[in-house]
């Protein structure tokens, strides 16, 4: 994500006010028994939490008002270091555009998590679900997942980022290169599928957006970190030629599969596999490491791609 700065203990205080309003009694008070402590603390450790908090490098970012209880209603391992999560929202106000993140409020952790969504705006309006793919770290709302959360589990959430695709039926079609590196394919994923969901509804409405095609680049260490492969898979077959992938590995240590070898190539994303797709009807979205969005977007701007036609999402 972006970097950005505010006073933490500032923020905090504003989202406890809203936070206390959706938790149950019993969970509101350890929320806020622990968020004070955090409070209290705050102007201490300021220099250090710049670097980790969510809230603050995304102080600037969007954010809607609505803040949703949600419970989790699905939880499967998508890799060994990954948790996909499912959550059932009933609040009918809270919406999300394909691409853009949430602030993830636990009960009894003080500290606010930020996660993108992985799966499509679709799927919400239908079956009142969102979905988010963890990876496994120290950070405390990540550890929560793996270790505390489970079904029935509730929690909070609220919508927010700049980094998002969302046409309107009146738009000109485009074409999109999407360009992942290890968790970064979250929020292009939910990206992908809504783009399947266009080409889906091309059919029966006939006013509706013209999506044009979508390339995947996706980069991890090894093939047991692509997340979502089958499903990548599935809308490959599903719209040939309007969904297309290509997987990279930079550390694969064990024999590929079979099944796999058709789509993986070993090494880093190239420069001339980019270039093929530089035109002016193409939109470029990029989520990785942010030394990798560094250098994929100056690589870009030198391929004459204008800035305005780059969008990016620097995770930490």
């Amino acid at each position: 994500m972006t970097h950005t700065t505010i006073s933490a203990a500032f923020a905090i205080p504003q989202l406890l006010r809203g936070t206390a309003r959706i938790f149950p009694l019993h969970s509101a008070l350890l929320w806020l028994k622990y968020s004070a402590l955090c409070s209290c603390t705050m102007n201490g450790i300021m220099k250090s939490k710049k670097k980790t908090d969510h809230l603050t490098r995304t102080a600037n970012n969007f954010r809607q008002k609505v803040i949703s209880p949600a419970k989790v209603c699905g939880i499967t391992n998508e890799s060994e270091t990954v948790k996909r999560l499912r959550l059932a929202v009933t609040n009918k106000d809270f919406t999300f555009k394909a691409g853009q993140w949430v602030d993830f409020f636990i009960p009894e952790v003080a500290i606010v998590g930020g996660f993108s969504i992985c799966s499509s705006p679709g799927l919400l309006e239908q079956d009142g679900v969102l979905e988010l793919a963890v990876k496994h770290t120290v950070h405390p709302p990540a550890h929560w997942i793996h270790t505390q959360c489970s079904l029935d589990s509730e929690v909070a959430l609220r919508v927010g980022g700049n980094f998002f695709f969302d046409p309107q039926p009146a738009d000109s079609p485009v074409n999109l290169v999407l360009i992942a590196g290890g968790v970064g394919i979250n929020p292009l994923f939910s990206i992908l599928l809504h783009v399947a969901d266009f080409h889906r509804n091309q059919e029966s409405e006939k006013n509706g957006y013209k999506m044009g095609t979508v390339k995947l680049y996706y980069s991890a260490k090894n093939t047991s970190e692509l997340l979502f492969k089958n499903n990548i898979f599935g809308l490959m077959n599903e719209f040939p030629g309007k969904i297309t992938c290509s997987f990279h590995v930079t550390q694969q240590s064990s024999q590929i599969c079979e099944e796999l070898q058709p789509y993986i190539t070993e090494g880093r994303i190239s420069e001339k596999e980019l270039e093929k797709h530089v035109s002016k009807d193409t939109l470029w979205y990029i989520c990785g490491p942010p030394p990798m969005i560094e250098s994929i977007s100056k690589l870009l701007e030198n391929f004459g791609v204008p800035t305005d036609c780059i969008y990016f999402e620097k995770w930490w």
